[in-house]
């Protein structure tokens, strides 16, 4: 069984934001609000990393914005939308993962090359982030797991309680979704911190050939004009 395009989606989530942390003093490339923290970690402790972890909440939040409008006008040019949104992240993918094989490992994380090769990922997994809200609403978040691990544990403890009559298959259902999209961002952490600490920086070769397979997932998928959700696979 092949599979899902939010299953690579997740993978690729966890892969990218554990191999960031690791590999760029701390920062998250996904999950950019933790950044908040590490940055008074890295002020507190007189690490590097600084700029970068301040430049990673606006710069995520302007390439949503800019690619929410860009999706606007896509179908008045003949361009389906999600296909469009998973290249883009492919391309940015590719020139990080390019940046950080020839300039890594970054022991500042100050450096040039490690802040432009930090906020490439930050915008590319912005775009994921926007992937997910704008075409997928209905699965499970790629790129944070905290409310969706908040939300297995209500509907586990539902289950062992009693669920009213004719919701159990629709719980069960969002119960399966919620775990494949936990553990794939798992096994995606887990596979960026073996891959680092085994070949270095030639990791981060590992996000643009998961994002080409997502890519080629979504080839069939046909937008409608307006950017209007397509049925999640």
């Amino acid at each position: 069984m092949k599979p899902t395009l939010p299953t690579l989606l997740s993978f690729n989530g966890g892969y990218v934001d554990t191999a960031g942390y690791l590999a760029l003093q701390g920062l998250f490339t996904a999950h950019v609000t933790g950044n908040f923290v590490t940055l008074a970690a890295a002020l507190v402790h007189g690490t590097s990393g600084v700029i970068a972890k301040l430049l990673a909440l606006p710069v995520f939040c302007l390439v949503i914005l800019v690619t929410r409008l860009v999706s606007f006008n896509l179908p008045r040019r003949g361009l389906p939308v999600l296909e469009t949104m998973l290249t883009l992240k492919l391309l940015l993918l590719s020139t990080g993962a390019a940046l950080a094989v020839w300039h890594g490992p970054f022991v500042d994380g100050d450096s040039s090359y490690a802040i432009a090769t930090g906020m490439i990922l930050v915008a590319a997994m912005a775009i994921q982030n926007a992937v997910h809200r704008i075409h997928m609403p209905s699965m499970p978040p790629t790129t944070l797991m905290t409310g969706t691990t908040t939300q297995i544990m209500i509907d586990l403890s539902d289950i062992v309680h009693g669920l009213p009559e004719g919701t159990e298959t629709a719980t069960r259902a969002r119960l399966r979704r919620m775990g494949v999209a936990v553990a794939s961002f798992a096994v995606g952490a887990a596979a960026a911190a073996l891959l680092l600490a085994k070949v270095g920086s030639w990791c981060f070769l590992v996000p643009p050939v998961i994002a080409l397979w997502t890519r080629l997932l979504a080839q069939s998928v046909s937008m409608p004009a307006g950017g209007a959700s397509p049925p999640a696979r």
